[in-house]
């Protein structure tokens, strides 16, 4: 009788670690990839400190898809338009890898512009009414903003959306603008912090229009947020330091 010996236990190990990572790389390619915001542009639906999913197959698939946006085919697989007031994840058209997060106001063929701190959408306001004041934290000094609730117009196949956004006034950079005509196969994005955002209303140095190849994502949930008050190593400090009311809520 011979004893044929069993492989050894790190290969079987290793075998774990491979089939785990290529389950993990194909989640994050198909279905949700995480991701953190560091800025406060978005504020208030998304806080510095929160952590969310965004799904990958909202829009369909593009290189932007895969780690390292490889140069594999051009234009998106199963691609649909966004919706106006999705909350999406895209990469920074100038150097195509830093991930931006801002909501979409524009499709393309509309008119977008912002007169005197009011959006207007093809040659009419988008209506917005005043919930009062908002106090901005985390995200340089304290300061004391206007909050409104905007509402955006019906798109095709979704009704139309309300947020909110922060208005610091209606006579700062970004207030009074151009009127632009979004191209075909892009969109026009701004985050709710309106005034401080760098968005599709800087053509020079900001994001200008987003190629529809470039979205990455629709953001989903808040699964984690933290305001940042307890560092790595303040272990006892970690609870006090969760936003616990942000936890699984719906980006919106």
């Amino acid at each position: 009788m011979t004893n044929k010996k069993k492989p050894g236990g790190w290969l079987e190990s290793l075998k774990t670690v491979v089939y785990a990572g290529l389950i993990a790389i194909g989640i994050r390619t198909v279905a949700f990839e995480p991701f953190n915001i560091p800025s406060g542009s978005m504020i208030p639906t998304l806080l510095v400190g929160d952590y969310l999913f965004v799904s990958k197959y909202a829009y369909g698939y593009s290189k932007h898809s895969l780690p390292f946006s490889p140069d594999l085919f051009e234009g998106r697989i199963f691609g649909s338009l966004p919706a106006r007031g999705d909350v999406a994840v895209f990469k920074f058209p100038r150097d195509n890898s830093t991930d931006y997060i801002k909501r979409i106001i524009g499709l393309p063929g509309d008119r977008v512009q912002v007169r005197q701190g009011r959006l207007y959408l093809n040659g009419q306001e988008v209506p917005r009414e005043s919930l009062g004041l908002y106090t901005v934290e985390g995200d340089g000094p304290r300061i004391t903003v206007r909050q409104y609730r905007e509402s955006l117009p019906a798109s095709p196949g979704s009704p139309a959306r309300q947020h909110q956004i922060l208005e610091a006034s209606d006579d700062q950079r970004y207030d009074n603008t151009p009127e632009f005509l979004v191209p075909p196969g892009h969109v026009f994005a701004m985050g709710d912090n309106r005034d401080n955002s760098l968005d599709s209303r800087d053509m020079s140095i900001g994001v200008g229009f987003v190629p529809l190849e470039n979205l990455v994502g629709r953001a989903e949930m808040i699964f984690f947020s933290v305001d940042g008050s307890a560092a790595w190593w303040e272990v006892w400090a970690w609870p006090f330091a969760v936003r616990w009311d942000r936890l699984l809520t719906a980006v919106r």
